[in-house]
């Protein structure tokens, strides 16, 4: 033990003896155990003694090592690959995927830019946000005075003695003192230029030739100077005469054109007399004509078959709340109205437009009714005479006319137009009372909803619009992605539903009510009527749905489940309109482009 402190204590007074220590107990390793066997009993252990490793290596800088150990994986992490290799025998991390190229010796550079960044053939190239004006401004004035701002660097470029001389002002701002002073030195100039040709002497016979420099001189003028002296001199009198009759030339083309294609109306009654023995009228309606049941059915056979039109039909039309007599609109520019329970034959003619019939309407008396062509013009007639009460236009193409449903507005009508509009006017008058104008297409139907105060319209521009009567304001407008154009709507007989023809092949039933909604849940469809205006129709107790096709066949659905109940092959062409009786709830007509119109039972 006494070695033991003697040690540590030489250790710590001299570091350069400690350090001899280990080499003289290395030379004498047995003086140490035998010291001990002196000092200690035998039972005693013996006692374990360690001594402190040295190391041979340098001392070195641990913080430096750290920090370079770390910047040389911070390299090895981030090193781009070689993309002269073509395999890469190591997993490559996200850093040294997209780690960029340095220098320009890549192959894949020239001139130290990578290719994909070059838009030019000297480099890239990028679009600077200066406006074309102050581009063009520092170009002019660079190429008049010599200097010009440089927007990047913030300072002028060029000629800097002649930036101070101008007092560093561009082309677009001249100061006013300098303009005036331009000014007065042209005049000056002028001036003098024309006292220096007072003074020479000129040949008169070079200021009589308009090919001399002289001549040109002399009458130099403004290139609006003939124009001024022109509108400043009186006409002549064969002027004025031709000037009036060409006005007067454009107004009646004018007229003409607003007008419409007029045309000699007559008429001719194909009956054997226009009125029998007690002296009522052909149009009045037979006593004992009364609905046979409230029950409608779907009729079955063809009863019987009208032909009388050389072209197409395009809308057909019952008497009303009778039904003894059918209107027809054909395309050979003619009107036929026929009997339906008598003798089947057609009593009048109507012949008054130059084109084809569009739309044709009864009054609610059936004693007058409208008549819309593509000659542009709207006609009243009298049912019975067979006479035109009155003649409307604007000069646009009417698609569909209505007489307002009620009765003490019986003298209003309404008409869609090509050109978007719903015109309104007052058959007594003669004038436009209203226009409705809010529509983006071609007005396709007009129809009165909520008790005659409100109505609906619907128009190529697929959309649905509600408006309040006599106010050109849109209450309601319908417009969803998946609508399409929808040429003819009709109401249900309770006044609660609308069904719209649509062009997609189905109808869609929306609410006449405040709300004017899509019901989701009734939809009628396989028919194809894509392009064709077939007109949709209701029986009179509202249980079946009809509508024609472009296959000219009449399809029948069941209102409650929306299935088909019954086709009828119609037609040979397309079948455009269908009619239910208004009393014989079992017997329908059809109309289609083959000129025929057919009655079914």
């Amino acid at each position: 033990m006494d070695l033991l402190h003697s040690y540590a204590d030489d250790e710590m007074d001299d570091e350069g003896q400690s350090e001899e220590q280990p080499q003289s107990s290395n030379q004498n390793p047995n003086s140490q155990p035998l010291e001990h066997s002196n000092h200690s009993s035998p039972d005693s252990s013996p006692v374990r003694m360690s001594l402190p490793s040295k190391s041979a290596a340098p001392k070195v800088n641990d913080t430096m090592l750290a920090l370079t150990v770390a910047g040389s994986a911070a390299r090895a992490l981030s090193k781009p690959l070689d993309p002269t290799q073509h395999t890469v025998s190591f997993n490559p991390t996200y850093d040294q995927l997209w780690a960029p190229i340095y220098g320009p010796a890549h192959p894949y550079a020239k001139d130290g830019l990578a290719q994909g960044l070059r838009n030019h053939k000297l480099g890239f190239v990028e679009n600077a946000a200066i406006e074309p004006f102050v581009f063009d401004e520092q170009y002019n004035t660079f190429q008049k005075y010599g200097y010009a701002f440089d927007p990047s660097a913030n300072n002028f470029v060029g000629d800097m003695d002649a930036l101070k001389k101008n007092d560093a002002i561009s082309v677009y701002n001249i100061p006013q003192h300098e303009q005036k002073k331009r000014k007065l030195e042209k005049k000056k100039e002028m001036m003098e230029n024309e006292q220096g040709d007072g003074e020479e002497d000129v040949d008169a016979a070079e200021v009589d030739n308009p090919a001399t420099e002289v001549w040109l001189r002399k009458n130099r003028k403004s290139p609006w100077s003939g124009k001024k002296e022109g509108l400043q001199t009186d006409l002549t009198e064969e002027q004025k005469k031709y000037a009036e009759e060409y006005a007067k030339k454009k107004g009646e083309e004018k007229g003409e054109r607003e007008k419409g294609e007029s045309l000699v109306e007559k008429s001719t009654f194909h009956g054997k007399e226009e009125r029998d023995y007690q002296g009522r009228s052909w149009i009045a309606p037979p006593k004992d004509a009364k609905p046979q049941n409230d029950h409608c059915y779907i009729p079955k056979r063809l009863v019987h078959t009208w032909s009388g039109h050389t072209k197409g039909v395009s809308a057909i039309r019952f008497f009303p709340k009778h039904g003894h007599l059918i209107l027809s609109a054909g395309m050979d520019t003619k009107v036929k109205i026929w009997d339906v329970f008598n003798s089947g034959k057609c009593m009048r003619t109507y012949m008054g437009h130059s084109k084809a019939v569009r739309d044709i309407w009864f009054c609610n008396d059936g004693t007058k009714f409208l008549t819309a062509s593509y000659d542009k013009n709207i006609k009243y007639w009298d049912t019975e005479t067979g006479k035109v009460i009155s003649t409307f236009s604007t000069g646009k193409i009417p698609y569909v006319v209505r007489l307002n449903p009620d009765e003490d507005k019986q003298n209003v009508l309404l008409a869609g137009m090509s050109d978007k509009k719903i015109v309104q006017w007052d058959i007594n008058t003669g004038q436009i009372t209203q226009e409705y104008d809010q529509h983006l297409g071609a007005v396709n139907t007009i129809t009165f909803v909520d008790d005659n105060r409100r109505f609906v319209t619907s128009s190529d521009d697929k959309s649905l619009r509600v408006w309040e009567y006599g106010i050109p304001v849109v209450i309601k407008y319908i417009s969803e992605p998946h609508m399409h154009s929808m040429p003819s709507i009709s109401p249900h007989p309770n006044g609660n539903w609308l069904a719209a023809q649509s062009l997609d092949n189905q109808i869609l039933i929306y609410s006449a009510r405040e709300r004017f909604q899509l019901n989701k849940k009734k939809r009628f469809a396989g028919h194809v009527v894509a392009g064709y205006a077939c007109q949709v129709n209701f029986s009179p107790d509202g249980r079946f749905v009809l509508s024609g096709d472009g296959e000219g066949r009449c399809w029948f659905w069941d209102w409650k489940s929306c299935k088909v109940f019954r086709t009828l092959k119609c037609h040979d062409g397309v079948c455009i309109g269908c009619e239910w009786h208004p009393l014989e709830q079992s017997k329908v007509a059809t109309c289609g482009w083959d000129g025929l119109i057919k009655y079914w039972d």
